[in-house]
């Protein structure tokens, strides 16, 4: 993964300026296999833990930020899909055959009006029966990874009953079409952009679960997204660190990696990348060894994973850029990218108050 992340970061600058899909990085992840590391072991994958998708996430990530959420979320969905096994298993089994072939896979949730789905909005998006059929009309926004995606997993609402279903709709299916609307100053690369589904008919048993917005219980997988979020705190880390035992101006001795104001913020990042690794990668050994009904008692401590890592690492591209200076704010400077990536993790699931309400509810229960 180390000579990936190395190509990954020459294009970085270029994918960032100019809001472009990592198309040749997606292209060499499916060629290393890495795509389908998180399928069952009996359907042809590696069956990786949770451990150690996280680890190779954040190299990932140090490499460029848009890639690694990117492939995140299909390597998250597939692991939960492998874990939980919620849906019917010879539709599994296919979707499992065609990512081991290459496809990619990613839900579609979120929408204008309803906002974040972790907050309980009914999708706007329908479903409605009509013999055998479904048909589906909607629009979707925040579609990561939508340039490359075979397979999306679309919650909707079903007409006639109060229930909201995912619906499992292959990108050949007439009537879907992605409207290119991406244009967010972080994260530039991810390619999340709308989702259109005009009559879209699929089969009655590509209605894959039925849900209920808002309840989504404790998943392990979503631990993708601090992960990423770390890898760039990492890179700003090893690029601030370079720079300073290489930076000597005239006016001292030696370079600035010498002077304590310079120290402390390096050894400020440090402390940082060290609490945020220790809680990261000990709560997803827990998520490992632990059996299903322990998971389901998880929620709490995974969100609060969440929180502190995301933020952490926010600290720490705030901490290198000082130690850089104003030349972090160079439009060659991968700092700034750093800067504005990093910060894209506070509008990831979930959100912060919400982790806070649910830490205080615990406290007080108890």
């Amino acid at each position: 993964m180390d000579h990936l992340a190395v190509k990954f970061r020459e294009r970085a600058n270029d994918i960032d300026e100019e809001g472009k899909f990592p198309f040749a990085n997606m292209k060499e992840l499916k060629e290393s296999g890495y795509t389908s590391l998180t399928l069952p072991k009996e359907y042809g994958g590696s069956g990786i833990s949770l451990y150690e998708l996280l680890r190779l996430q954040e190299k990932v990530a140090e490499g460029d930020g848009s890639t690694a959420l990117s492939i995140g979320w299909h390597m998250g969905i597939i692991k939960n899909l492998s874990e939980k096994r919620i849906w019917k298993e010879e539709i599994f089994h296919e979707v499992c055959e065609q990512v081991r072939q290459g496809a990619l896979i990613n839900s579609a949730a979120s929408e204008a009006q309803t906002g974040s789905p972790t907050r309980g909005g009914k999708p706007q998006t329908t479903a409605r029966k009509d013999g055998d059929v479904w048909i589906i009309n909607g629009r979707k926004i925040f579609t990561t990874l939508s340039p490359m995606l075979d397979y999306f997993i679309v919650s909707a609402s079903i007409e006639e009953q109060d229930e909201v279903g995912n619906f499992l709709i292959p990108r050949s299916t007439q009537g879907v079409s992605i409207e290119e609307t991406w244009d967010s100053v972080a994260m530039s690369g991810t390619g999340s952009h709308d989702l259109v589904l005009e009559n879209v008919r699929v089969e009655a048993e590509n209605l894959v679960e039925k849900i209920v917005p808002g309840k989504k219980g404790a998943n392990g997988w979503l631990l993708h997204i601090p992960a990423c979020y770390l890898g760039i705190a990492g890179a700003a880390q090893k690029y601030a660190v370079q720079f300073a035992k290489e930076y000597s101006p005239n006016s001292i001795q030696g370079s600035i990696s010498e002077i304590p104001s310079v120290r402390q913020k390096i050894g400020e990042m440090e402390l940082e990348l060290m609490k945020a690794r220790h809680f990261l990668y000990s709560v997803a050994k827990q998520w490992d060894a632990s059996n299903e009904e322990e998971r389901t008692q998880m929620a709490a401590v995974l969100s609060a994973v969440k929180l502190a890592v995301t933020n952490g690492s926010i600290k720490v591209v705030d901490l290198a850029m000082r130690v850089v200076g104003a030349r972090s704010l160079s439009r060659q400077n991968p700092l700034q990218r750093y800067y504005r990536d990093v910060r894209a993790g506070l509008h990831n699931p979930p959100m912060d108050d919400m982790t806070i309400e649910i830490l205080a509810k615990n406290a007080i229960s108890r």
